[in-house]
């Protein structure tokens, strides 16, 4: 049987990426996310192995269940890719707005443990299962204006280190994975459409992608059983930090 891997915020970016590098590696795939019209193209390329579930990671009721509802043959999930999260803004902390706050904070860190609460008891159960997060070079210092967002990943950081340590007595892995600048659709949700101003946070540097990221989510999880890969930090060339960018204009 092949094995099942789940990835939220499946329909674009990171996300997407690693819905189909998991694919392609002959894995079947829960993809869920908001964009019906986007998780229904890949159903119709994936066909038979990819399982679409339209939700929104923030709505615990509908996500759970969503999980409980998963047809006999897709229940038993091998792999979570704890991947759904924006960032909203770039302002100073006095400055914030309520509602990207509530945003970020509902979607990267309240999103990540209700799909965490809903899939890993049953990793439990059958003493089989790898968890992936999704975190960020943010997580490790606060850069200028990203003090909730930073937060938000220093958050993912301690809430996949408590989990490694909560299932150490079982055969779970648990990785974090830390990318620096990838060019998605991140900065244009960031700065609510302004193409122009997300443009110039790639200017200068040749960013990662998000087939980057999902080449290093495919490789921990095709480590061997007794190799936990427990977090990777993958930047571009020329990116020391999270603030820390040297562009070809700085030469």
């Amino acid at each position: 049987m092949k094995r099942i891997v789940m990835v939220t915020g499946a329909t674009s970016g990171i996300g997407e990426a690693c819905a189909r590098r998991f694919l392609q590696a002959g894995y079947r795939v829960i993809a869920t996310g908001r964009n019906v019209g986007r998780l229904n193209a890949l159903k119709d390329e994936f066909r038979a192995d990819l399982l679409p579930l339209v939700f929104d990671v923030r709505d615990r009721e509908i996500a759970e269940a969503s999980v409980n509802a998963l047809p006999a043959e897709w229940r038993e999930i091998d792999i979570l890719v704890n991947n759904a999260g924006l960032a909203l803004g770039l302002e100073p902390e006095y400055q914030g707005d309520y509602v990207d706050w509530d945003t970020m904070i509902d979607t990267n860190i309240k999103g990540l443990l209700t799909m965490t609460r809903a899939v890993v008891p049953g990793m439990v159960e059958r003493n089989r299962g790898h968890v992936i997060n999704i975190g960020s070079v943010a997580g490790d210092a606060a850069y200028a204006n990203g003090n909730v967002y930073c937060a938000t990943k220093a958050a993912v950081k301690s809430i996949t280190d408590g989990l490694r340590i909560d299932v150490a007595h079982t055969a779970l892995r648990v990785t974090l994975l830390k990318p620096g600048l990838v060019e998605t659709n991140f900065s244009n949700v960031r700065f609510h459409g302004d193409v122009c101003r997300a443009d110039n946070v790639y200017k200068g540097i040749t960013p990662l992608t998000g087939a980057d990221i999902a080449d290093a989510a495919i490789y921990a999880a095709q480590a061997p059983e007794h190799v936990q890969i427990a977090e990777m930090l993958i930047l571009a060339t020329h990116q020391a930090n999270g603030s820390t960018i040297v562009r070809r204009d700085q030469e």
